[in-house]
C-alpha cells in the first residue's frame, strides 16, 4: 500500500467504531466490510491526505483513488469518491474508464450515487471536442449496459452540453 493510501486507510480505521460499523452495515447491505468511520471522518481524512500530501497530481489521485477502492471496504471506497469529487477537475476523459468499473463494483446506491452526480457528470460537463466525442462512446454503451449504475450515469448524461 501506498504511504497516502495506509495514511488514509489507518485514519479511518482511528475514527471508527463498531456501532456505527453495525449500524451502516445494516443500513448499506452486508456486501462490503464497514470500518464504522462517520462520513465528516472520511472527508477529514482526505482533506488531511491532500495537505499530507501536497503534491498529488492527476495520476497519484487516480492512482490513490484505485488503491483506496480495491479493497471491499465501504469507508475507503467512499474515501475513493471524496477524492475523486474534491479534485475533479483534475480528471479528463480517459478517467471514465477506471469510474466505469468503479460503477460496475459499487454494489451499493450509497457509492455509486455520489459517484455519478458528483464525479461523472462534473467530468462529463467539463469535458470538449474530441475528448467529449470519445466519451459520449463510452455513455453510449452505458445506456444498454446490464450494469444498473451505468444505465442511471448514462440518463444524467445523455443531452448535457
Amino acid at each position: 500500500m501506498s504511504d497516502a493510501g495506509g495514511f488514509v486507510d489507518a485514519a479511518l480505521q482511528l475514527e471508527a467504531t463498531w456501532q456505527r460499523a453495525i449500524t451502516d452495515e445494516a443500513r448499506i447491505g452486508s456486501h462490503l466490510q464497514f470500518y464504522g468511520a462517520s462520513v465528516g471522518a472520511v472527508r477529514g481524512t482526505i482533506r488531511a491526505v491532500t495537505l499530507r500530501y501536497p503534491g498529488l497530481g492527476h495520476d497519484e489521485i487516480t492512482a490513490l483513488a484505485s488503491e483506496l477502492w480495491g479493497g471491499a471496504v465501504y469507508e475507503r471506497r467512499l474515501a475513493a469518491v471524496v477524492l475523486l469529487q474534491t479534485h475533479v477537475r483534475r480528471l479528463d476523459n480517459s478517467d471514465l474508464t477506471r469510474l466505469e468499473g468503479f460503477l460496475r463494483e459499487a454494489l451499493t446506491p450509497a457509492l455509486a450515487d455520489p459517484l455519478i452526480v458528483d464525479v461523472i457528470v462534473p467530468l462529463f460537463r467539463s469535458l470538449d471536442g474530441g475528448s467529449r466525442a470519445r466519451a459520449n462512446v463510452a455513455v453510449q454503451r452505458w445506456t444498454s449496459d446490464e450494469n444498473p449504475w451505468l444505465r442511471q450515469a448514462a440518463r444524467h448524461l445523455v443531452g448535457i452540453d
